[in-house]
Parts: structure tokens; sequence; C-alpha cells
């Protein structure tokens, strides 16, 4: 049950965002919908609805208080990972949206934040610790990478059982990144779109990057290397998920011919200036035309 959905216009856009893009991504690493209908029998009484997914007893948190993993169960779930977001952007990764069954399979969770590539964006969409650099510095824009970063940060902590940033606030939390990555280059300074955010960049004390063999001492190599292309302040250096999954650390599980690409998705409703009633009507008319068997055919 999506909890007060129309309470408000951000939260009316989000419903209707995750469940279009629910409809839309058919993936063995994304959760799926196999229903979504309203107890609600008309449009003008409409204020609740259900989307139906399959049950899922646990999230990679959980797990990970509870236990230490094991290597090859680390590079398996971090495998699935990159393959899920190879089809997706989600903007709010973090171990609590990765379900994880008894059979280490895993499915990412939770779309209502995700954004399309290229969409301008909020810098507080994803939760502090695993924030990418570029939302902390409140870029406009940003693409993937935002969640590989994301990604590198809960493989660090699947590896060491410790969160790698565990910062206390934002100026807190990019006093950690920068500890580790070193301050932005005078390239990436200049990439920034906000003046203030490079004028307080500019403002730092110089730090040279860290040695990430030092830092991480005692894990893979491989490993190590992964994550040294993750954990790049530039996204636009950063490794993307696709290079990722041919990486050497993942060349157990990894198959090209096995790891598809998501279909072209229609996401000119984010551009869309509506009232919380369109919003409403919208979701309604998903909701409706609806059909189980064939979830990406959508209302047009």
């Amino acid at each position: 049950k999506l909890y007060r959905p129309f309470q408000s216009l951000i939260h009316a856009k989000r419903a209707y965002r995750e469940l279009r893009l629910l409809r839309h991504i058919q993936h063995d690493n994304v959760i799926c919908l196999l229903n979504v209908f309203t107890p609600d029998s008309t449009l003008e009484k409409f204020e609740t609805f259900y989307m139906v997914m399959p049950f899922v007893a646990q999230d990679l948190g959980h797990i990970m208080k509870r236990k230490q993993l094991t290597s090859k169960v680390i590079t398996y779930l971090f495998y699935q990972i990159l393959r899920g977001l190879k089809v997706c952007l989600h903007s709010d990764l973090k171990p609590s949206n990765l379900a994880v069954d008894e059979n280490c399979e895993l499915k990412i969770l939770d779309f209502g934040l995700a954004r399309h590539t290229e969409t301008e964006m909020t810098g507080y969409v994803v939760t502090r610790w695993y924030r990418a650099p570029e939302v902390i510095f409140n870029w406009m824009h940003y693409t993937q990478t935002v969640d590989v970063w994301s990604a590198g940060c809960i493989l660090a902590e699947m590896i060491t059982g410790e969160v790698l940033f565990p910062g206390t606030d934002s100026i807190d939390q990019l006093k950690k990144i920068l500890n580790l990555t070193g301050t932005p280059n005078s390239t990436l300074v200049q990439k920034m779109q906000s003046k203030d955010a490079q004028s307080y960049v500019r403002s730092l004390p110089v730090q040279k990057k860290k040695a990430f063999k030092e830092v991480f001492s005692g894990m893979d190599p491989n490993a190590i290397d992964l994550l040294e292309g993750m954990l790049v302040l530039d996204p636009e250096v950063r490794l993307t998920a696709k290079n990722g999954l041919s990486h050497p650390y993942l060349s157990e599980f990894h198959d090209p011919e096995n790891e598809p690409v998501s279909p072209a998705y229609d996401d000119s409703f984010e551009s869309l200036d509506l009232a919380v009633s369109e919003w409403k009507s919208l979701i309604h008319m998903e909701i409706m035309t609806f059909d189980p068997d064939n979830p990406r055919v959508t209302a047009t």
C-alpha cells in the first residue's frame, strides 16, 4: 500500500514515477510489479492503491548486521547489483533497498525517488552515507554513475563490515569522502554548475588521494581496483555499471549474453507541471489499464 500517495504534489508524482518504472523494467535484479489495484470504485473516490510485488523476507542491510558474508557471496551479490543498475537509474541506492532471498538472489527495491538520466535532481536524494559527491556538491544534472558511487560504498561495507563514509551531516560526509579521494582538481571544479559549490570546494584545504591498497589492505586486489574505479569524484570518469560488470573482480559471473539492457523508456512526464488531481487521474488510468500478463503496455 502506498502511504498517502496524494498528500502533496511531490508524493503524487513520486507515486506515478514508481508505478511507471515498475511497469517498464522487467529484469531479474529489479523488483517486479505483479499487479496494481485500488479498492476505490471511482476516480472521484480514488485515494488509495496497492502495488503487488513478490514477498521480500530480508534486505542486505539486515543481513550485513547479522553476519559476515563470504567472499563468493559478496561477489555474487555485487554482480547482481551492477546487473540491475545497468537498466535503471535509482538515485537512492542503499543496503535497505536491496532485497536478498535465501538463494542469494538480489533485487533492487523502492523506485519512488528514481529519475531518468539527464533529469534535474535534488541534493537530498540519496541517504547520506551512500551519497555520491556530486549530490553533496548539489550539481543539478547527474547520470547513472551516481548509483555506481553508492554501489562502491556498499561493496566496501560488505567486505569490511563497516560503513565506508559514516558522516554525521553533509559537511562531515564530504570531509570523510575527501579524506580518501583527495580534494577535487580544477577540471572537476569547473564542471560544477553551482558557483557556491565551486567557491566552497576551492576554500577547502588541499588533500591528496590516499592509496587504496593501503586503506583497504588485505582486501582482494581486484576488489580494490574495482572500488578505485567506482569511488571517483568526477562522475564522468567514474566506472559505469556496464563497465563494472566486465571487471576482473566479477569474471566468475560476468556473462555479456545474459546482461540485458532496458528498452527505451518514455520519461516525458517528468517535465509535466500538473496538479495533484491530474497526477491522480494519470495513476488511476495506469491502474485501470494494467495487464499482469503484459505490464509494459501502459495507458496512452
